[in-house]
């Protein structure tokens, strides 16, 4: 069995609300096994047949839409695949811990569409961007909740779904995971 994480993209927004434990209770019918919420809401640990992580995404991504009617994006990731979304984002190392974020993707939207993306949001915030492996790196500096850089225009412009998550949350995510 592998180790995987599941970040569940729209989970408790608006009228998308869902208890972990219906949520473990769903994943447990499905045959994944050591499911553990951690952190927050839509934050799933659990074991399964390694296989990739795309092919976990979409099977979880039904799940939700046939189970509990929450139309859900769903990131999954390995424990490397974590570790390299934490230590491959430049600014983990000089932003605040609670404002640099890693948005996982559905998939890889290249460097001339990020290049793109960036440019457009360049004179709307203070935000710093970086592509990294089926994720974007973000530093919110000013704060998320004040930022002009929503979910809805990064994903209008990349062309695939993604959910953050901030370093802070990530580094407990892969602690957890490791132990």
């Amino acid at each position: 069995m592998t180790r995987y994480i599941a970040f569940f993209g729209s989970v408790n927004v608006g009228d998308n609300r869902l208890t972990m434990a219906d949520l473990r209770h769903a994943m447990a019918r499905e045959e994944f096994e050591n499911i553990e919420t951690v952190v927050a809401s839509g934050n799933v640990l659990f074991d399964y047949d390694q296989r990739p992580t795309d092919g976990l995404e979409d099977m979880l991504s039904h799940m939700m839409a046939d189970r509990f009617d929450i139309a859900s994006f769903v990131a999954v990731r390995s424990v490397d695949e974590l570790r390299s979304a934490i230590e491959d984002n430049p600014f983990a190392a000089t932003g605040d811990p609670a404002q640099v974020h890693t948005m996982f993707l559905a998939g890889d939207p290249g460097a001339l569409t990020f290049s793109a993306m960036a440019e457009i949001h360049a004179p709307r915030g203070p935000e710093r961007l970086a592509l990294g492996a089926r994720c974007l790196y973000i530093d919110y500096v000013e704060g998320v909740g004040r930022s002009r850089l929503t979910n809805a225009f990064i994903e209008r412009r990349l062309g695939y779904p993604g959910t953050a998550r901030n370093i802070r949350s990530l580094r407990r995510i892969l602690d957890k995971m490791e132990h």
